[in-house]
């Protein structure tokens, strides 16, 4: 069951010729959602294939033009399309007032209905679900009101033991209830636990998308045994000076927080376009938290693997 996650963009505030502001799509059971839409995230839409119109979902972090910028753009050309499908953008105050200015300025009426989602940055709060998904806002430490979000499988039904239902002579209406965890009292008077039914189901996947923000101890616990998890790292630790200025994190910060939360695996990103090379950051974080990779635009991190 696939849930994996395409890095669009990296970058933090400007963009460079092979970086570009951050965006990335979550994709579970072939449900795609978007996670921010910086300026030319269109172009990497398509530079990596990724079927824009099975997005109905869009979470932006904050107001911070690299993470919102291409949101009317990408809404403009699913207008353009066609799209009848609806689209749901969750995200701070203000961002529904912005996005619809642009679009009455343009005198533009969107040819598919367009939903907003306002959060409250300082509450961790479920804002979206569905029969196999949950999505919960995780409050930063910024120089705005920013969100993370968690992605967060519910936990699955269990598969039957092949043959048992024969074996047993198990009846259709009765599966259902031991795939939720129940055993089996035959007609005959013979109970058969749950265990001897059914295999247990695969632990539920988390992954946590952290940025922007200074180093935040609170996040520590919301994001605990993720197994995979994004944060920012937009500077190595001799600026930290810098970092903390600005709130944002250092390489070590975001590794640190790793392995504090227990996390499996990291991926760095929203680099400063001060650094040509990102080999520093990756260094630097690995020597705290050695399973650390690059958010490298056109990657695809697995989620659980």
């Amino acid at each position: 069951m696939n849930f994996s996650v395409t890095i669009l963009g990296s970058n933090s505030a400007t963009p460079l010729l092979d970086r570009h502001p951050t965006s990335q799509i979550v994709n579970h059971l072939n449900r795609y959602f978007m996670v921010d839409c910086g300026e030319g995230t269109q172009v990497q839409l398509a530079r990596f294939k990724v079927k824009m119109n099975r997005i109905n979902h869009i979470f932006i972090t904050h107001l911070h033009g690299d993470h919102y910028f291409g949101l009317t753009g990408l809404l403009m050309t699913y207008h353009l399309f066609g799209r009848q499908v609806p689209v749901t953008v969750y995200g701070p105050r203000m961002l529904e007032e912005i996005t619809l200015l642009q679009l009455k300025a343009s005198k533009t009426t969107l040819a598919y209905p367009l939903h907003f989602v306002t959060y409250d940055p300082d509450l961790h709060q479920m804002i979206y679900e569905d029969d196999f998904l949950e999505v919960l806002t995780i409050p930063m430490n910024h120089s705005i009101p920013t969100c993370g979000f968690l992605f967060r499988e519910k936990l699955r039904e269990q598969n039957m033991i092949d043959g048992v239902i024969e074996k047993y002579g198990i009846p259709w209406d009765a599966v259902s209830a031991i795939k939720k965890g129940d055993g089996y009292l035959s007609p005959s008077g013979i109970y058969y636990p749950n265990r001897d039914l059914a295999h247990p189901p695969a632990p539920p996947r988390m992954y946590a998308c952290c940025s922007d923000t200074a180093l935040h101890e609170p996040v520590t616990d919301i994001i605990r045994g993720a197994d995979l998890l994004y944060h920012e790292a937009t500077f190595t630790h001799d600026r930290v000076a810098v970092a903390h200025e600005k709130l944002h994190s250092t390489a070590f910060e975001a590794a640190l927080l790793a392995r504090q939360a227990r996390v499996s695996k990291l991926i760095i990103g929203h680099y400063s376009a001060r650094y040509d090379k990102l080999e520093p950051l990756l260094h630097e974080a690995r020597i705290t938290f050695p399973e650390t990779y690059l958010a490298t635009e056109g990657s695809v991190f697995e989620v659980g693997r």
